[in-house]
């Protein structure tokens, strides 16, 4: 089998994402995806948060947000029943931790019958883009105190205070603070020790409540050498007996599956074995969420059918 449990559209993530929904889940069906995780970005709620694409108009963006929310919902529950026979799909979103009073929104999101499960990410250090372009990130930088080590504390910092408040069952993109760093491939546990205390303290918390990582192919199609996680970080996790999801976290069809097979020769030399990924089990009451079973995926099984493509 092949999945992801982390992708995006142009339909309901416009300006930087392409394609439309249906078409894109076609083409994860032609590639033989059986399980495919539809998470597009949450609404946000203020005039501070809107990414530059979204300021040439300022209100009217902000306005959009909410019911394209409610569009992709529904949207979303058309496809999941029409294409039932050739893709499992699950219903959810990325989460967009920018302090923490987005706790309220993004609970109250979670909470609609229809949404499987949320991806917990952090796009920001003290509400700063850090993943946008390389002035965002600086200014990210300047405002955690003026250093990357300060930068990489901060992000850190606000990633616990995101994962205690949430407790996501996916965590996306666990070190996307590396993105865009003069040294993405830093030692941290060895260069900052500090640092590295607060990236063990967030694996064991995401242990503790049977979160899960997800290796997330995204980083290899940027330019970095190995996936989110980097390898120190895979393999604390792997010691304290983490699971793996997988993610392509696409952002339009040409994304779809991209770099698979480099992710899962990644996940082969740390010794994973097997990925996680769920399956919904439709509610028999009206208005009620669907149960979700956790089901293993073999990696070879995976690799089979990446190696096909």
């Amino acid at each position: 089998m092949a999945f992801t449990m982390h992708s995006h559209s142009g339909q309901f993530c416009p300006g930087h994402a392409k394609d439309q929904l249906e078409d894109i889940i076609k083409h994860a069906i032609s590639l033989g995806y059986t399980t495919m995780g539809l998470t597009e970005h949450m609404p946000r709620d203020s005039l501070e948060d809107l990414y530059p694409e979204e300021l040439d108009d300022p209100e009217t963006s902000l306005a959009a947000l909410f019911p394209r929310h409610d569009a992709y919902l529904h949207e979303a529950q058309r496809l999941q029943t029409l294409y039932a026979p050739q893709i499992h799909i699950l219903i959810g979103f990325e989460g967009e931790w920018l302090r923490p009073s987005y706790r309220a929104l993004i609970s109250t999101l979670s909470a609609h019958p229809r949404v499987d499960y949320f991806i917990g990410s952090l796009h920001h250090i003290n509400s700063i883009p850090i993943d946008y372009d390389a002035t965002y990130y600086a200014r990210a930088v300047a405002s955690a105190g003026g250093t990357e080590r300060d930068a990489y504390a901060r992000y850190y910092d606000q990633q616990h205070e995101m994962l205690q408040a949430l407790r996501p069952r996916v965590v996306g993109h666990f070190d996307l603070v590396r993105l865009l760093s003069s040294d993405p491939d830093r030692a941290v546990r060895a260069d900052w020790p500090d640092v590295w205390a607060r990236v063990a303290r967030n694996l064991a918390y995401v242990a503790s409540y049977g979160g899960w990582l997800e290796c997330n192919s995204s980083a290899l199609r940027k330019g970095l050498p190995e996936p989110y996680p980097s390898r120190e970080i895979a393999e604390e996790w792997l010691r304290l007996g983490g699971k793996f999801t997988l993610s392509d976290d696409s952002h339009g069809i040409a994304q779809v599956g991209t770099n698979y097979g480099r992710a899962l020769d990644y996940l082969k030399s740390l010794g994973v074995e097997s990925l996680w990924t769920l399956r919904r089990e439709a509610s028999a009451e009206e208005g009620e969420k669907a149960r979700l079973v956790e089901v293993e995926a073999p990696l070879e099984g995976v690799k089979a059918v990446v190696s096909k493509w």
